[in-house]
């Protein structure tokens, strides 16, 4: 990507955070940049372009922090057998890179910010929040916990409620986490979420994970 072309990515970013996605035109983006509409228009066809972009490299950085801790970067389809063959060491290496990325990576946090005030405005952004920060890591861990149970390395129990206790702690500290700046205190914040990683597997993990911890898929 072009210099300029990041530029404009970034600045809009910036705007649709803090105005909102529906407030900012690209009149406005241009005007930011002291740059004309026309050129602008040479890097993207319109407003939505745009937004395609961001979310395009929203999901691509969440495929490779997937990878990179161990867990599918794929929803479930019923017949990969990727989540069944997943440690503890890779959720929650994989929760904790989450819950560091959405508190603070300034991308992600615009990103949220703008999904946080759109989802009040209009239906498609509704449902591109819940499936970015809502149901869908839900249903993803539901899926998780339910294939690990079926593998023998997870026990015994309802998975949707297991993966709603499991994220609620996420959800809130994510919300308490953006009511301070003072990264001492974010960081206490992020430490509470990982005690409540290392509880949760040990509450759930069977003895057959705890000695096989060393399988990645």
């Amino acid at each position: 990507m072009s210099n300029t072309k990041e530029k404009i990515l970034l600045t809009a970013l910036h705007l649709f955070a803090q105005d909102g996605y529906e407030a900012v035109s690209m009149s406005k983006i241009a005007g930011k940049l002291s740059i004309t509409k026309g050129a602008l228009y040479k890097h993207y066809k319109n407003k939505r372009d745009i937004f395609d972009t961001i979310f395009e490299r929203l999901c691509q950085l969440d495929i490779e922090r997937s990878r990179k801790a161990g867990v599918p970067e794929k929803e479930f389809d019923g017949a990969t057998k990727l989540f069944r063959n997943v440690s503890t060491k890779s959720v929650k290496a994989y929760m904790q890179s989450q819950f560091q990325y959405w508190t603070n990576d300034e991308f992600a946090c615009n990103f949220r910010k703008i999904l946080t005030l759109e989802q009040y405005r209009n239906l498609e952004a509704t449902n591109l929040y819940q499936k970015v920060l809502g149901r869908g890591p839900v249903d993803f861990i539901e899926d998780l916990f339910r294939e690990m149970m079926e593998e023998g390395t997870w026990r015994k129990g309802d998975p949707k409620q297991m993966a709603v206790e499991f994220y609620a702690p996420f959800y809130l500290l994510l919300s308490i986490s953006d009511a301070t700046s003072d990264n001492e205190e974010k960081e206490k914040i992020a430490d509470i979420f990982t005690a409540h990683i290392d509880c949760f597997i040990e509450k759930y993990a069977t003895s057959k994970l705890q000695n096989n911890e060393d399988i990645q898929i």
